[in-house]
């Protein structure tokens, strides 16, 4: 006959520390489960029934798995019976990926002055192409300084004439507005349909 001594080292390494680490606040593991009652699925996804939740854990203990709440707000709660280390992993893996995936709007600036010349529009022009078939979002500004304040019409049809050079692979998001010295413009790539 064996004889099987308690070991609280043991305990603490295997059992709490990996329930402590593992767990997350919003899905319950384990012994964090307290409901009476639960509806229980084997790993392989086929449904064992309905059950107590010391069954359930010690079947899970059985198969060396975690017990994981999966759908609470059900009545009795839907438990699952799997690897939650190997899940979490998983789930780490997806988010990272969809987060890989997307693309991230940027809002560029360009300045433009009150009376720019020719190749120096064409410049402005050329980089906010560049950005907005990048996909980013381009800030068009102009800053008045002194007498300049008492023209605005000028800095309007300077937007203006500079949205109409756009308006092939870009839309105006917000138009020109003057705000204290500075007129700004929002331009928008154009959707694809």
């Amino acid at each position: 006959m064996r004889t099987v001594y308690f070991c609280p080292h043991y305990f603490f390494e295997k059992v709490l520390w990996r329930c402590l680490t593992i767990s997350k606040k919003d899905i319950q593991i384990n012994e964090e489960i307290r409901d009476k009652e639960l509806r229980v699925i084997s790993s392989d996804g086929k449904q064992l029934g309905i059950m107590s939740s010391k069954e359930a854990l010690a079947l899970a203990e059985q198969k060396n798995l975690d017990l994981v709440k999966i759908a609470p707000q059900s009545v009795p709660p839907v438990c699952k019976i799997m690897d939650y280390g190997k899940y979490r992993f998983e789930q780490a893996k997806r988010e990272k990926e969809a987060r890989k995936n997307q693309h991230v709007v940027d809002i560029k600036e360009v300045r433009l002055s009150l009376n720019i010349d020719t190749h120096d529009f064409n410049t402005k022009l050329n980089n906010a192409t560049k950005f907005i078939k990048h996909g980013d979002k381009v800030k068009v500004s102009i800053r008045f300084r002194g007498r300049e304040m008492g023209h605005p019409e000028i800095g309007l049809e300077t937007m203006n004439r500079f949205a109409e050079a756009c308006a092939e692979f870009a839309s105006v998001e917000k138009p020109a507005k003057l705000e204290g010295r500075n007129m700004l413009m929002f331009l928008a790539p154009k959707s694809n349909k």
